[in-house]
């Protein structure tokens, strides 16, 4: 496949998640980010083939590639065991079914520490491209995981850390600031069209909602619920104590 644009380029490179045939660019670009890929393109032992700006065009499927393409094979993903350093922040993102919300998602999951994402177990390879360039490259370089049974997945990692569980879910729930969040926890958001299935909300320990301003109805998008929640994450684990 074709991975477009400088951000997602990199990160092929840098995250090595997946193998990178060759790194195509446009011959009149010389700048200093397209200068660190072509560097890190040779110590990685990839091909980097400089090309007409119309060449690049036909490869790519937008305009928007800034002139920096790469030819690459398949993510690999990651496993249970690859999360198990430091203080799990785990997070089950269901439903979400939009490659810009969910590449939003990853984001911002990454930035907030993450620790690994569970996924439904499906094809993402035709949303790849996608999800990669709308994460700014941050989904790969976040462990993900494709689970055949999120559920059993979930259990496991409770056992695995000892971790309470939290979904983002109205009904019998307590706002999302009432929680700790510094030991090992999971999350799980599901998309707002079809939420989280039962099977995951009944090894949840708690739910946990987003109090608004005033009497909206709706529920946020889900890339805007991980915003809110994963950053409170990182307000307790890193500012709580302070102003204890």
């Amino acid at each position: 496949m074709i991975i477009e644009g400088a951000l997602s380029v990199k990160a092929v490179i840098l995250a090595k998640n997946r193998l990178v045939h060759c790194v195509l660019i446009d011959e009149k670009k010389k700048d200093k980010d397209t200068s660190f890929i072509v560097a890190k393109a040779c110590e990685n032992q990839i091909e980097v083939k400089r090309l007409p700006r119309e060449e690049l065009d036909k490869m790519a499927t937008g305009k928007t590639h800034g002139g920096v393409l790469a030819q690459v094979d398949a993510r690999n993903y990651q496993t249970i065991n690859d999360c198990l350093e430091g203080t799990p922040f785990l997070c089950v993102l269901e439903g979400i079914e939009d490659p810009f919300n969910l590449g939003y998602a990853l984001r911002t999951l990454y930035s907030a520490g993450c620790t690994g994402v569970l996924l439904p177990n499906r094809d993402w390879s035709i949303s790849e491209t996608t999800i990669l360039k709308s994460s700014a490259g941050a989904s790969e370089y976040l462990p993900l995981i494709l689970s055949d049974n999120l559920s059993r997945d979930i259990l496991v990692y409770k056992e695995k850390f000892n971790c309470k569980v939290y979904a983002a879910m109205r009904k019998d729930a307590k706002t999302y600031f009432e929680y700790p969040y510094n030991e090992a926890i999971i999350i799980a958001i599901g998309g707002e069209m079809r939420g989280l299935s039962k099977d995951v909300l009944d090894v949840v320990d708690h739910n946990i909602y987003i109090p608004y301003a005033n009497d909206f109805r709706n529920a946020l998008n889900a890339s805007s619920a991980v915003a809110a929640i994963s950053f409170e994450v990182v307000r307790q684990r890193r500012y709580a104590s302070i102003n204890e």
